[in-house]
């Protein structure tokens, strides 16, 4: 069958994609920018790749009318731009519009469990979706899960952030929320068992694991499951503007995310009882193995996906390709270039900066400024990377974006997304002769622009210098 998938460069999407190879399925893959995907990894001759932006109808002619079903996998909460409800719902018009020209029989959706009158915005905008895609002339097929625990998911590293870092929590009585998480294993095989599935047409299904926790017992449920001893109280008054914050700082999340899961937080989700489990033979992973699995994906340096690939600039919302060209004309830039004594090595050096490996030479000034980064409204340190010694183009990288990772060329070429008077990029690059290149490029924007570039410039001279010394392996 000809399947199309929608979010296919997203958390979901990328778990998705081997399991609907495997079956046999032909999958085409809808992302806004071809060089965000990284096809080559799935290894396969029935997987293509088409650019589509659902908030401009005239890209999705790109969508080929002989598809069989669809999967929308398209969500904008983590936007900084705009009203997230608003573009979720244009979305969502055009894609009915342009699927019931095709001849797809059904339509998957992925949405949040609403069982409750009143709805944070998020849960808003994902039942509006449902409405919408449900009156198209196709048949809906919905999923509606809760908190999902999966290496590199956003709730797993939120609360892996938590309890990892802080051994005393003070947090908000929304803590005694109660949800039903359930592992991303369930997720994928609840999607890829309603495929075409016609005893699910036309149905919706809550789907979640077999536990009903607590947001204070899921974090204690994690503690339990690495060891660790710790202790979480909650204060009665905390406005939703400081649990914002409060989550901001201390994991890796945006501000602008941390408003919408706070929103979201002080809403239980609790599945309501339906055969779907029954139907498709899916046997729920409780909550502490669930954990159990996702470390055992980070400990194996085999993280498939995860959340905070998400795109976070809005400058980079124009595409990779428009940005890997690294400008000359007025910019300031910091060059350097070093013999290397074992290319092999420092590749794998390039390759692995970053993240828990830190950046080699002053990560005490690297750390100052992810926080500054933070305190700015800034993305900070907190993202890390997926892997720890592989990269792709589109991933994050603490508090850059990769543009280029390129093995054979020996090249990886970053752009920053933290706040910044102007652009910056970073790349390094290992030549044909055995010399390292590095290259700091800033495009200022204005006088405040100049003015940052000569205020950091003596810390530069330092950070850089080590930077490159102990990459080259002098």
């Amino acid at each position: 069958m000809k399947i199309l998938l929608t979010g296919a460069t997203g958390y979901i999407g990328q778990r998705l994609i081997p399991v609907l190879l495997d079956e046999g399925h032909e999958v085409i893959c809808c992302v806004r920018d071809k060089a965000r995907f990284n096809g080559g990894k799935f290894r396969s001759n029935v997987l293509s790749v088409i650019e589509t932006d659902f908030l401009k109808p005239s890209t999705l002619q790109n969508i080929p009318p002989d598809i069989d079903a669809a999967y929308y996998l398209i969500h904008s909460m983590s936007s900084s731009k705009g009203d997230f409800g608003k573009m979720e719902e244009i979305s969502a018009i055009n894609f009915r519009d342009r699927i019931q020209e095709t001849g797809a029989r059904q339509v998957i959706y992925l949405s949040g469990i609403v069982n409750e009158e009143v709805l944070s915005k998020h849960l808003s905008s994902r039942r509006n979706v449902e409405e919408i895609l449900g009156s198209g002339t196709y048949s809906l097929t919905t999923l509606r899960a809760g908190i999902i625990i999966g290496s590199g998911s956003a709730s797993f590293e939120i609360i892996r952030d938590l309890v990892e870092k802080l051994p005393v929590m003070v947090a908000p009585r929304w803590l005694n929320t109660r949800s039903q998480p359930i592992a991303i294993r369930n997720v994928i095989e609840f999607l890829s068992g309603v495929l075409l599935n016609g005893q699910t047409f036309g149905n919706s299904y809550d789907i979640g694991g077999p536990d009903i926790l607590t947001y204070k017992q899921m974090l204690k449920g994690f503690a339990r499951v690495r060891g660790l001893r710790r202790f979480i109280g909650t204060v009665p008054v905390m406005t939703p503007k400081l649990s914002s914050y409060w989550l901001y700082f201390i994991t890796s999340t945006s501000y602008h995310l941390a408003q919408n899961l706070v929103d979201s937080m002080k809403v239980e989700v609790i599945c309501r009882e339906n055969n779907l489990k029954e139907l498709l033979s899916v046997n729920p992973v409780s909550y502490e193995d669930a954990i159990r699995e996702a470390f055992e994906k980070v400990e194996m340096n085999q993280v498939p996906s995860s959340w905070k690939d998400a795109l976070t600039s809005d400058t980079l919302n124009a595409g990779i390709a428009r940005y890997a060209e690294v400008p000359v004309h007025g910019c300031f830039s910091d060059y350097r270039k070093l013999p290397v004594s074992d290319v092999e090595k420092s590749l794998e050096r390039i390759w692995s900066i970053g993240g828990a490996t830190g950046w080699y030479y002053g990560n005490w000034l690297w750390g100052i400024r992810g926080f500054i980064d933070k305190l700015s409204g800034g993305v900070g340190l907190n993202r890390g990377r997926k892997n720890k010694n592989d990269i792709s183009a589109g991933e994050t990288l603490d508090f850059w974006r990769v543009l280029i990772a390129d093995k054979n060329e020996k090249r990886l070429l970053l752009f920053a997304e933290m706040k910044l008077p102007g652009e910056a990029w970073l790349e390094f690059r290992i030549d044909d002769e055995n010399f390292l290149h590095q290259t700091a490029t800033f495009r200022p924007l204005g006088l405040w622009g100049r003015l940052y570039w000569y205020s950091v410039l003596p810390l530069h001279a330092f950070i850089f210098r080590g930077l490159i010394r102990n990459i080259a392996g002098e």
